[in-house]
């Protein structure tokens, strides 16, 4: 796996691209003088974590014959405060499902996820508490 990253301005906005050809803005916080129009690096983390365990719970689900139309999934972090470097202390995911998905399932497939295969979450687990919630809405 390999990322290349390039310098886009005389600031810190870059560009990373993966073997893919797949492209990622990333800029730094707007107090060291961003233009707040590209992710910032730890805000990718919590779309890491929010992204990988989507893929294993829509994955888990399918297996299960469960019918998830939508899945719309929202990422809290908070950070150490007054550390350097400040690493996420919390972070929580919630996952609402779109469908006629039986809770039970969709619980145990949340769970097997960020407690198994996640490999996001696994990482970051070292470091953070990860909790989660989640509703199904009928699509």
């Amino acid at each position: 796996m390999r990322i290349q990253i390039k310098r886009l301005n005389d600031a810190y906005l870059m560009q990373a691209q993966n073997e893919e050809g797949a492209i990622i803005r990333l800029d730094t916080a707007p107090s060291h003088g961003a233009t707040e129009v590209a992710f910032r690096p730890m805000q990718l983390l919590l779309a890491g974590v929010g992204s990988c365990s989507t893929i294993d719970i829509i994955d888990i689900l399918k297996k299960q014959r469960q019918t998830v139309q939508d899945i719309e999934v929202s990422v809290d972090g908070e950070r150490e405060k007054d550390k350097t470097p400040s690493l996420f202390a919390t972070i929580h995911i919630h996952y609402t499902l779109y469908g006629n998905v039986d809770e039970t399932k969709a619980k145990n497939a949340i769970a097997l996820s960020l407690e198994k295969y996640c490999s996001v979450a696994k990482t970051l687990e070292k470091t953070a508490v990860i909790t989660h919630s989640f509703e199904i809405k009928p699509a």
